[in-house]
């Protein structure tokens, strides 16, 4: 009568001291790394043939700072708003060193003040509504300027300082009747005919404008 084959009931023992060897590896290896300073783990992973971290950064795009970040961000806002519907030559919408300009410009057929006064008329006041909703879509101060052209004003004890700075006050307090916050307004200014446009050209109708001066900071 032959013999019954014998039942090998030992394997099952190979294949778990075999997991649990791995499994200890693992874990001398993850404690070793742990450990290493940053140089080490550039040496182990040149080992392997991944590239170092020096070789890593080398490639690495160049990023803008989070001021130069926040800039482009607050002007894309900004020209996302209903103000960039106006016509061209009516808005411009200009990146500064921590902050964006906003101008608006008094075309010679679109104008937001009559010549020498210093109330905003219908258009004025439709432009400045404008800017009251792009500005409500941000949370940060802002300074408003008032500009003038070169002519004179033939006024007595009254010129064109009195006249801008009476400009950005009306434009403040129509920003502030839009449902703007009066603690946003950092400061109102009036400069005149300091600064054109265009140098050359001081007597434009484009130079009698106001702006607005959103500050990141």
């Amino acid at each position: 009568m032959p013999l019954a084959p014998i039942r090998q009931t030992g394997g099952w023992k190979l294949a778990y001291a075999d997991f649990l060897t791995a499994l200890c590896a693992l874990f001398l290896v993850l404690w070793l790394v742990h450990g290493a300073t940053p140089e080490q783990k550039e040496n182990v992973a040149e080992q392997f043939g991944a590239p170092g971290l020096t070789t890593a950064q080398a490639f690495k795009p160049l990023s803008l700072t989070p001021a130069q970040t926040g800039v482009s961000a607050l002007a894309e806002t900004l020209r996302n708003s209903a103000l960039l519907t106006e016509p061209a030559g009516h808005v411009a919408i200009s990146e500064i060193e921590n902050g964006v300009r906003i101008d608006l410009l008094d075309p010679e057929l679109a104008p937001l003040f009559e010549k020498g006064a210093a109330s905003l008329n219908a258009r004025g006041d439709d432009l400045i509504a404008l800017t009251a909703g792009a500005l409500a879509l941000i949370d940060m101060p802002f300074s408003i300027e008032g500009h003038t052209d070169s002519d004179p004003i033939h006024r007595t004890n009254y010129s064109n300082w009195d006249l801008s700075a009476d400009r950005a006050n009306a434009a403040r307090r129509a920003l502030l009747a839009h449902g703007i916050k009066p603690a946003r307004v950092r400061s109102v200014a009036g400069l005149a005919d300091t600064r054109p446009l265009n140098a050359n050209s001081t007597n434009l109708p484009q130079n009698r404008r106001l702006s607005i001066v959103v500050h990141l900071d």
